[in-house]
């Protein structure tokens, strides 16, 4: 394969089965990488620890070979990889661009509900601010306390480190401009989470050599705030390609909070691979 071949992934969580939204992800990454003679790797996202479990992750990796969806090389798990994580954070920190949060989500909750206009960004009302504001030598001295606290990107620090406005590569629509503000102070690791989403998926497409990030449209606004992270941190630029979700006869998007039929119950009532596939990418 040549230097400039594309990489692709598949990067689920394991906190359930596999629906045909899944697979529709999963094949359209597939497809891309095998039809350009490049890499489609499998990620597995169980950096939350309340909520992913290990039977998922075996169950994942089982369904995509019953399906002819294979991957190249290890599976990375992102659980293996926190003193990674803990290392951005750490540059991030050193460079002035986080702060430390105190504040519960109750207390989020109440200064939001006390503000005449929230502003309100993709994920909802933006954090207020509070405790940006802070002093350091307040902030240390509840750190030091064993206060529970959450990291949060200083949002008007890091647009402040930028050198030009962000842009991303979107395949069919050229380059498009970023607005990561509107993300305001986002979190980046809390006491129960070491490290985001945002975080661990901006490094490890950086660290697996992921050139072609492709995953549903209902992400396309978090692009803004991973190009951020990608210049902040001087990672390479992935191509993106968002696309469409797979709807049931409702029109509502396939999740599992809806218990959307999954990969396990199709094949148990003697689907074939060949027509899950079909029913993915219709």
């Amino acid at each position: 394969m040549g230097a400039t071949a594309i990489v692709t992934r598949f990067a689920p969580s394991p906190t359930g089965h596999l629906h045909l939204g899944h697979v529709h992800a999963a094949a359209m990454a597939h497809r891309l990488a095998r039809q350009a003679g490049g890499h489609f790797l499998l990620r597995i996202e169980d950096i939350d620890p309340t909520r992913c479990r290990p039977e998922f992750t075996a169950a994942i990796q089982d369904d995509l070979a019953w399906l002819g969806l294979d991957w190249d090389g290890p599976v990375r798990v992102q659980s293996e990889h926190l003193a990674e994580y803990r290392t951005v954070l750490d540059t991030l920190s050193a460079r002035g661009l986080l702060y430390p949060c105190f504040c519960t989500r109750a207390d989020i909750a109440r200064e939001i509900a006390a503000s005449a206009s929230a502003p309100h960004g993709p994920d909802g009302p933006l954090y207020p601010g509070t405790c940006r504001r802070l002093p350091a030598d307040q902030r240390a001295a509840r750190i030091a306390g064993g206060e529970a606290h959450a990291l949060r990107l200083d949002m008007q620090a890091a647009l402040a480190a930028l050198a030009a406005p962000l842009t991303f590569d979107e395949a069919g629509q050229g380059r498009l401009r970023c607005d990561p503000a509107r993300f305001g102070d986002t979190v980046l690791a809390r006491k129960d989470v070491p490290a985001s989403y945002h975080l661990c998926v901006t490094h490890d497409d950086a660290a697996q050599g992921v050139s072609l990030v492709t995953r549903g449209e209902d992400l396309k606004p978090a692009t803004d705030l991973h190009r951020l992270m990608q210049t902040l941190l001087g990672w390479p630029e992935p191509r993106y390609a968002h696309h469409a979700l797979l709807t049931d006869a409702q029109g509502r998007r396939l999740a599992k909070r809806d218990r959307a039929a999954t990969i396990r119950d199709l094949r148990a009532a003697g689907v074939s691979a060949a027509e899950v596939l079909r029913r993915a990418v219709p």
